[in-house]
């Protein structure tokens, strides 16, 4: 009896292990991450065993969170910071156990190189627009004519504005082209990687038309509602250590839940016949060398990658129209005194390209103490490709582009000193811009992949927000998604 009853218990674990679903998570970025984090906690809360394999093509995760550390300095090659009014990041943060790593942008104003000089943003607006009256009369980068054509979003309605249309237009529409053009355009095209009249309200700023037709004009509602915006000055963090602190974090506490493979790139993804006892697809690595079948797939890497692994005509419709753009980021310490730099200055944007050809630049020592432990000072230059020099400089070796970045930086500041050491990174084709079309066709490729690939799930920055937060939230959806499906069929069986 007893040889019975072990033989039917290891006929039952035999049977548990067989039926384990396996999830494969293709990209290792902060979306890949949080998917891989979340999926297990949930799946752990409802005892419910799953394979979970997350696969990256390159040596080390996080994507564009990557931190260099060089003599003494930080520096960010890619992502610098948390948006610190996100709130849904600190449930993560505390799990992780890192509010004791986190460290503050110092306070400080922002400025914007035009007409040959350094003029300061109104510190009482949010990404150029203005938040008061006061803020929009002092303001030095627009002329009297055009502070009087502002003032028209203080009596003229919405009457046909949505949140699909085009943010330009609509804030062009109320506050005027001139505040638009210099003031406005050059801090948010900045921020989201686009051209404001392709950019939707709904990509970018939604509340601004909530605001619009609550209290009859931008600007008011702004002020109404500052409070939501101005968090002290405290308005973004990093860690200690650098961004990828919460990268490492997030590997070391999976590392015994989730089978990593680093080095490794996904060649193709291929159904298997309905009903396969190993799962609806075939996922083969390194041309060949080893094959995953998996339920479940979520391709958390940029539009591009996602669109040559499924090769699907009818999706190429929408992928086809997807847009990426390329930067350019150029560190460099100095071994001087940031004593030259505008009094409380953190960096700039450029109005236009005619005189620098940077499109911004970061006193990085200046905004994060953390950053430079000996004192040095350190800047970022971004040269994005929306620019007119971007082609040229691209193809460029390292020595050239340093050239190029020291001329801007002393264009800009007046510092000629000698760098002690500069860091180069390239991101090619991995920006993505949300143009007035992106909504629509992210519906319309989480339609067809619905249809055609059940189980399989896009996610990250190409589709549904490009700040760490909001590909932080995509990953939690998605792993929700997930365990909810997976949770319900082991129900029903």
């Amino acid at each position: 009896m007893a040889v019975d009853t072990a033989m039917i218990v290891l006929i039952e674990i035999a049977f548990e292990v067989v039926a384990l679903q396996t999830i494969v998570i293709v990209g290792g970025g902060i979306t890949g991450l949080s998917t891989a984090f979340y999926l297990h906690k949930l799946l752990k809360q409802e005892g419910t065993a799953a394979r979970i394999v997350l696969v990256e093509a390159s040596e080390q995760l996080g994507g564009k969170i990557r931190t260099v550390h060089r003599d003494g300095c930080i520096m960010e090659s890619g992502a610098d910071s948390i948006v610190a009014r996100k709130k849904n990041m600190a449930p993560l943060l505390e799990e992780l156990e890192l509010q004791d790593d986190i460290v503050y942008n110092e306070t400080g104003k922002s400025y914007l190189f035009a007409d040959g000089e350094l003029k300061i943003i109104p510190p009482d607006a949010i990404f150029g627009i203005p938040m008061s009256l006061e803020s929009l009369a002092t303001s030095t980068l627009v002329s009297a004519e055009g502070k009087v054509e502002a003032l028209k979003d203080l009596y003229t309605p919405n009457e046909h504005f949505t949140k699909q249309d085009s943010i330009g237009h609509f804030l062009e529409a109320f506050l005027g082209k001139e505040l638009v053009e210099k003031q406005i355009a050059p801090v948010l095209s900045g921020v989201y990687s686009g051209d404001l009249y392709e950019l939707t309200l709904a990509s970018t700023m939604p509340y601004l038309l909530d605001y619009k037709n609550e209290y009859g004009s931008i600007i008011q509602g702004l002020n109404a509602n500052r409070a939501k915006f101005q968090i002290g000055e405290k308005k973004f963090y990093s860690f200690r250590n650098g961004l990828s602190t919460i990268i490492d974090r997030m590997e070391e506490r999976l590392v015994r839940q989730v089978e990593f493979r680093k080095n490794t790139k996904v060649t193709s993804i291929d159904l298997l016949p309905v009903g396969s006892e190993q799962g609806r697809y075939r996922i083969t690595l390194n041309e060949g060398a080893e094959t995953i079948d998996a339920d479940y797939v979520v391709l958390s890497t940029l539009s591009p990658a996602a669109q040559s692994l499924l090769h699907n005509t009818e999706l190429d419709r929408s992928f086809d129209q997807l847009r990426n753009s390329s930067l350019i980021s150029i560190y460099i310490a100095f071994d001087a005194s940031d004593g030259q730099l505008p009094l409380d200055g953190t960096g700039f944007i450029t109005a236009d390209n005619r005189e620098l050809l940077c499109d911004a630049c970061t006193w990085t020592s200046r905004k994060w103490a953390h950053t430079s432990a000996s004192g040095q000072l350190l800047m970022r230059l971004f040269y994005k490709s929306s620019g007119t020099v971007y082609a040229k400089m691209i193809d460029q070796p390292e020595e050239e582009l340093l050239k190029i970045a020291r001329q801007d930086v002393l264009r800009a500041t007046g510092i000629d000193a000698d760098p002690l050491h500069w860091t180069v990174t390239k991101w090619d084709n991995t920006m993505p811009n949300y143009h007035i079309r992106h909504p629509q066709l992210v519906a319309e490729l989480e339609r067809t992949m619905d249809e055609l690939y059940p189980g399989i799930l896009l996610a990250g920055c190409s589709y549904y927000g490009v700040g760490i937060p909001d590909c932080v939230a995509n990953g939690e959806q998605t792993a929700q998604r997930i365990a909810e499906e997976i949770n319900q069929s082991k129900q029903l069986s």
